[in-house]
């Protein structure tokens, strides 16, 4: 029996990364503030070592992990792979050159994969998309920050979170968007 209704325990279970990290964060600033000698000095480096996962815990927590949502999602060794009883795929992450999130026809969230000319297309309501956090966030440059935003809301357009240096001048960045000089 359980004392904690199903979708309590389900926000818990979301949000433990950024619980322990918080936990971790005050218990170095406690150190810090009230010992003395070497403990101090350990209480502030576990402070800093706290906001740090508190940071990459809350990106975590509030990158929406879809369920429900047609087909399955699955990463394993550096694929991707989507599994649906109409279109699925797969995409080695050394592969892509683009990672986008844009409507689909109903204006729901759908995230892109594209390799070159070939796109893999995944309903952000999948089940499993919350594994696609850990394979984005190994790609270098990646707006994870952006990526919650567009999954998280109906996008009115095509938001790119990721593209390949190099890869295809047109799909670099859009021309509204700031170069680095």
């Amino acid at each position: 029996m359980s004392f904690i209704r199903p979708k309590a325990a389900e926000g818990l279970q979301r949000w433990r990364g950024v619980i322990a990290a918080a936990a971790v964060t005050a218990l170095g600033l406690w150190w810090g503030i009230a010992s003395l000698g070497l403990v101090r000095w350990l209480g502030w480096a576990l402070a800093i070592v706290g906001t740090a996962l508190l940071w990459a815990s809350l990106q975590r927590a509030r990158f929406h992990a879809g369920h429900g949502g047609l087909g399955v999602v699955e990463v394993d060794e550096r694929q991707i792979s989507y599994f649906a009883p109409v279109g699925g795929g797969m995409v080695s992450l050394e592969a892509l050159t683009e990672v986008s999130i844009g409507p689909d026809r109903a204006g729901l969230p759908v995230w892109r994969f594209r390799t070159g000319s070939e796109i893999l297309a995944v309903p952000a309501s999948a089940e499993g998309t919350g594994a696609l956090f850990e394979a984005l966030t190994a790609l270098p440059g990646i707006d994870i920050e952006a990526a919650i935003r567009a999954s998280r809301t109906r996008p009115e357009r095509n938001v790119v979170i990721w593209a390949r240096p190099g890869a295809h001048p047109a799909l670099t960045r859009p021309a509204a968007w700031p170069t680095k000089q």
